[in-house]
């Protein structure tokens, strides 16, 4: 929640736009975070600007950069023809979310300053190369990612709570053995995600090929928080998985104890059949 609300209130700083009386060249900035995976390669031949991350031209106007991870960025693109290439884009999305992390805002272009973020939150190029867009993009793709899994921490909280209140409670967890071993698969499906997809706390290759985009890259990142909020996701991350494990542990040791007491049992049993055997008259 407390990453919506500030995504929220960046967005409506940055929706302001250019300064009034100043020659600013506005770029609007349409992201989407629409499903787990885009299958990127067929669009490669596309008339490709750019790879790594891939830049197309839309028809109709603007720039998209797109991301194997289910981000699309879109620049100087209008409604209708930004609509029109998202569902193009459908069939090559793998688990398509229901609800989209989006984030719509104003990138400037002002030559004349050293500035990179200005006092308003607004985004500040020296030139709108296609370089400087996919950095941009970049940044903005990670910190929908971040939003994402952000908001479903929120959720595996919200599952996990009651459980460890039973636990407290009534020395058990209360959950079937099958269902802890889904929120362990959850917690390592996000931590894959995030570490092996989408690396939000690495630079991209952009940086390294262009090492004059290096000011511009710290600073978006320190500005959309990428390192703080990522590690702040491992430090939840870690946590529930701890704790499930620990929930999971005890209840394989209550089965184990139970397959104990019923071998008990048997055997009890037998040692009961064979002494009645023994009594005279039977």
């Amino acid at each position: 929640m407390a990453g919506s609300q500030r995504t929220a209130n960046r967005t409506a700083i940055k929706s302001e736009g250019p300064v009034p009386g100043r020659r600013d060249q506005a770029i609007s900035v349409c992201a989407r975070l629409l499903g787990e995976r885009l299958d990127t390669r067929t669009l490669e031949h596309d008339g490709a600007l750019a790879t790594a991350p891939l830049a197309l031209p839309v028809e109709g106007g603007g720039v998209a950069v797109l991301f194997r991870y289910g981000a699309v960025i879109l620049f100087d693109t209008a409604p209708e023809p930004a609509e029109r290439f998202l569902a193009r884009l459908d069939p090559l999305l793998t688990e398509k979310f229901a609800t989209t992390e989006r984030e719509d805002l104003h990138i400037l272009v002002r030559a004349d300053t050293e500035q990179l973020v200005d006092g308003a939150g607004n985004i500040l190029l020296h030139d709108r190369t296609v370089e400087r867009l996919q950095l941009v993009a970049d940044v903005l793709a990670k910190n929908l990612v971040l939003s994402h899994y952000e908001a479903r921490m929120a959720a595996i909280f919200d599952r996990i709570e009651p459980l460890a209140g039973n636990l407290r409670q009534k020395g058990r967890a209360g959950v079937p053995g099958k269902v802890l071993l889904q929120h362990i698969g959850e917690v390592l499906s996000m931590q894959q995600k995030m570490v092996g997809r989408v690396e939000t706390g690495e630079k991209p290759e952009l940086v390294w090929e262009h090492p004059e985009l290096d000011r511009l890259y710290m600073r978006l990142a320190e500005e959309y928080e990428l390192r703080d909020r990522g590690r702040a996701i491992d430090r939840k991350l870690d946590i529930v998985s701890r704790t499930v494990e620990t929930l999971l542990s005890l209840e394989q040791t209550r089965s184990s104890l139970r397959v104990e007491w019923y071998i008990v049992a048997l055997i009890v049993a037998e040692l009961l059949i064979a002494a009645y055997s023994l009594v005279p008259g039977h």
